[in-house]
Formats: structure tokens, C-alpha cells, sequence
């Protein structure tokens, strides 16, 4: 495939999909004054957990929560974004702070699930009894995960970026695309050679404007779902045909093509690490 050097690395809620899903299940369910009135009292996925065994004990079943995750709202060029970005060849992952049977079943229904390489999430799972639990991607209670940026105590996607790097060689070219606060500890992982899509105005794009110079990516915002699929699709192009250019430089049959001075230096930078 033509774009196995990039792979883009998604985050869920907000980004592939237009809200929050774990809200949207509480909230279509009618469990809203309930949630509000545990999340002072734990964190945030462990809220999650007590709340799918009481939309159990009310009756809602495994089948009840699928089909609310089934209609949940998705900008309608996220989906063929994503397809075009795995036609032209480019390795997808997700890594978000929902949970796998959330993120699953979505996909699924939008016909995404063999897209995706690898999804980074809490665990979800249904118990003997039928219900849905969720468990955090790191016991906080017995270990920490030790960062100091802004990342909830389940989960740092820093930590988890780090470990997808190491798995890379290293002409891999990583786009990723995020829009909460638990996006910027990856964010500042990310190196020179790759490109970082914040979501305009939402939290991840404030941390970054209080100091860009802290990001070594280069930075491509964007505003919906359009704007998401227009800079995605553009910036695996510009590689694509940066890599094209390349190519064709180091085969020697360049004297009908026309080469750019980006595709020269380039050049250069290949040569000087296969020396």
C-alpha cells in the first residue's frame, strides 16, 4: 500500500464521534441526575462502572445500551474520511479514555471496526450476570501512572504513544488527532516529522495556544468533521507525494519529473541516515 509509512491515531469521543459517549448513554437512558450526583464522589471511570450495574438493576438491558450507541450523533464525512485514509494505505489506531464495548459496538454499526488496527481504551466487557463493566486501563488504586500533565488517573495517553513509538520503525510518520485535555500529554510526545490535528476551541487546542513552542509537530487544527476529513486527507497527500518525489530520486529516473526542493532535501536526510 502506498501509505504504510503513516499511521494516524485517532481519539474517540469528539473527534471521531460529536459527543461524549459516555454522557450520551446516561443521558438517553434517563440516568443523568444519578451520574451528577456520583461523579463528585469518584473518578470519573469509576462512576462509569456504578452506573452501568444500576441501568442494570433498573431493568436496561445490554441490548438497550447498543442501541442507544447505534444512533449516537457522527458528522457525516467522518466515515468516508476514515475509509480514504485506509484506502490510501495509512495504518489507523484509537486511543480514548471510553471503553471497548462502547467503541466497538459504534464502529461496528458504522461499518468501521476493520479499519482500525489497534483500539487503546478502558476495558469493557459484559459479566455472567449480563451486565456491562468497565474497568480502568491502569488500576489507579494499586498504581499510578505517575504524570504530571493534565491525564486522568485511569489512563495516560502519553505513556500509552510512547509505547506505539517504540513499536514503529522509524520512517513511520504519525498524524494524530484529538480534542481533550487527556490528548495533550500525547501531544507533546509526538516529534518533528509528524503532525498533530487538535479540534479548534476545545481543550487540547487552548493547552496547546498557551505554548506552542512545547510542540515538536507540526500542528493542523481543525473545526468539524469537513475541516477534520479536508486536513487529514491533505496532509496524507503531502506525504505521499513527498515520498513519491523521493522515490523517484533515489531510482534516477527523474529527467521528465519535476522535482521540488522539499523532495531534494529529503533526499538528503534519507541518504544521510542509510550512510
Amino acid at each position: 500500500m502506498a501509505g504504510n509509512t503513516i499511521i494516524a491515531v485517532f481519539d474517540f469521543d469528539k473527534t471521531i464521534i460529536d459527543v461524549d459517549s459516555d454522557n450520551w448513554v446516561i443521558d438517553e437512558l434517563g440516568f443523568t441526575d444519578l451520574f451528577n450526583k456520583l461523579l463528585p464522589t469518584m473518578p470519573w471511570n469509576s462512576v462509569m462502572d456504578k452506573m452501568m450495574m444500576e441501568i442494570h438493576a433498573q431493568g436496561k438491558t445490554i441490548e438497550d445500551i447498543s442501541a442507544v450507541l447505534r444512533r449516537i450523533p457522527i458528522h457525516p464525512r467522518i466515515v468516508p474520511a476514515i475509509k480514504e485514509a485506509r484506502a490510501l494505505g495509512c495504518e489507523l489506531r484509537i486511543l480514548s479514555d471510553a471503553n471497548t464495548f462502547f467503541i466497538e459496538v459504534i464502529l461496528e454499526h458504522l461499518g468501521l471496526r476493520e479499519c482500525f488496527s489497534e483500539i487503546n481504551t478502558n476495558p469493557g466487557f459484559v459479566d455472567e450476570e449480563g451486565r456491562l463493566r468497565i474497568s480502568p486501563y491502569v488500576d489507579f488504586n494499586n498504581c499510578s501512572h505517575g504524570c504530571p500533565n493534565p491525564c486522568p488517573p485511569n489512563m495516560c495517553k502519553g505513556v500509552i504513544l510512547e509505547r506505539i513509538q517504540a513499536s514503529l520503525g522509524a520512517e513511520k510518520i504519525m498524524i494524530y488527532l484529538g480534542d481533550g485535555l487527556g490528548d495533550y500529554c500525547s501531544s507533546l510526545r509526538l516529534k518533528e516529522k509528524d503532525y498533530l490535528m487538535p479540534r479548534k476551541d476545545f481543550p487540547v487546542w487552548n493547552l496547546i495556544c498557551d505554548n506552542t513552542m512545547l510542540i515538536k509537530a507540526k500542528i493542523e487544527e481543525w473545526a468539524d468533521g469537513a475541516d477534520l476529513e479536508r486536513v487529514l486527507l491533505q496532509i496524507i497527500n503531502k506525504i505521499l507525494s513527498r515520498e513519491k518525489q523521493v522515490a523517484v530520486l533515489l531510482s534516477g529516473d527523474y529527467k521528465l519529473q519535476p522535482i521540488t526542493m522539499s523532495a531534494q532535501e529529503n533526499l538528503i536526510r534519507v541518504l544521510s541516515v542509510t550512510q
